[in-house]
Order: C-alpha cells, then sequence, then structure tokens
C-alpha cells in the first residue's frame, strides 16, 4: 500500500519521498553558494599528471572496489584536502564506479565528518 503525501513546511502538499519545489530550490541555492567559494579541480590538483595517473591506475584496477562493476573513477580513500603528499599516495586510491562514488562514498565521508563534530 502507497504511503500517504506529506505537507511540507511552504504548505504545499508533496508526494512521500519526493522533496517539494521548494526544497530542491533551497538545495540548489545552497550547493550554487557552495561552488562560489570552491576552488577550479585544476587549483586542487587534478592537472594533466592527475589524468595520466588515474589512466594508468585504472588500467592495473579496472574494478570497482566496493561493488565489482567497472571502475571509471580513482577516489583518495582519504580526502586529501589540498595535501600534496596524501593526494600523489597510490596506497590512498582506490577505484570506484561513478554509481559508488556519488552515492556509497560520499555517504561515508558525511558520516565521518558527523563522527568527528560529535566527539
Amino acid at each position: 500500500m502507497p504511503r500517504p503525501p506529506h505537507i511540507c513546511t511552504c504548505g504545499k502538499i508533496v508526494p512521500h519521498g519526493q522533496p517539494c519545489t521548494c526544497q530542491k530550490t533551497m538545495t540548489r541555492a545552497r550547493k550554487r553558494r557552495h561552488d562560489l567559494n570552491r576552488p577550479s579541480a585544476r587549483e586542487r590538483g587534478y592537472t594533466t599528471d592527475w589524468d595520466k595517473a588515474r589512466k594508468e591506475y585504472l588500467a592495473f584496477h579496472p574494478v570497482c572496489a566496493m561493488c565489482g562493476n567497472a571502475a571509471t573513477l580513482v577516489d583518495h580513500i582519504t580526502p586529501h584536502k589540498g595535501d600534496k603528499t596524501l593526494f600523489w599516495d597510490w596506497r590512498n586510491w582506490q577505484a570506484l564506479c561513478v554509481h559508488c562514488h556519488c552515492s556509497r562514498k560520499q555517504g561515508q565521508e558525511a558520516n565521518m565528518q558527523l563522527r568527528r563534530k560529535n566527539i
């Protein structure tokens, strides 16, 4: 049996499990503000040297470390946050598919940040 709709804080009735248009608008605005202050990928170290190292790493690690599907991304296990030594440490790399990187990995990092705040 489907779950009933809910009422958003703006007063609109929204189907269960879906965000209201006002929530979508607020989320987009928040992400846009965040991106304005974020350095570009090249400024964060993702240069042509990284592209070459990434390609070579994926040639040796073609499978996603989380689900076993074809890997297309190289992820830093521990976020480097600008630390060049950690950025280039291949032991800190893992091959991931887009789905795992955008869902599982991001969820893990969000949980780690929450734990650090609560300690």
